[in-house]
């Protein structure tokens, strides 16, 4: 199966925001390219929150390029077998955490917005930090910090404020 079919199953899955949702499908459908950078009228990423729901508390990268803090995230690659496994290579590469599991049940949300590059439908889940666990910043990120859950709202912007909220209620 390739990338693209596994999204279409993976949103077609995917019970919440029915609107944004087909969206998605409908770019799918129209872009046999839409998993890729390479698609100008936007493409499908994949994301994760890394969280401790022990220690309540978020790792999130500040992006090189954008100067936000933001869960770990990005482009699909060709290596890539399926849209879990692309956002935990991102979420595993962007934060040097080893051992990091996806919380079961799929994507935690969507969430559609502008790049630089171009649009992003951005397919997020949730990456359960193993106990101990130690981030290493990569070369994609200006830094890279843990928050409180109550910190996040002060430093990131609504998406992810959302997909926190969303994450926290999954857990």
């Amino acid at each position: 199966m390739s990338l693209h079919d596994d999204a279409v199953l993976v949103l077609k899955g995917y019970e919440d925001q029915e609107e944004l949702r087909q969206v998605y499908l409908d770019h799918l459908a129209a872009h046999p390219d839409g998993m890729w950078k390479a698609c100008a009228d936007g493409h499908i990423t994949a994301s994760a929150l890394v969280v401790d729901p022990e220690r309540g508390r978020v790792l999130l990268t500040l992006h090189k390029k954008l100067r936000m803090w933001l869960q770990m995230g990005g482009h699909c690659e060709p290596d890539d077998t399926t849209l879990t496994a692309a956002a935990l290579r991102e979420a595993t590469e962007e934060s040097g955490v080893e051992g990091l599991r996806l919380l079961p049940g799929g994507p935690v949300r969507l969430d559609r917005h502008l790049t630089p590059c171009a649009w992003h439908l951005d397919v997020q889940y949730a990456a359960l930090a193993p106990a101990g666990a130690v981030e290493q910043i990569s070369d994609e990120s200006l830094d890279l910090r843990w928050f409180a859950y109550d910190e996040v709202a002060d430093v990131a912007d609504d998406s992810v404020v959302r997909l926190l909220e969303a994450t926290r209620a999954r857990l």
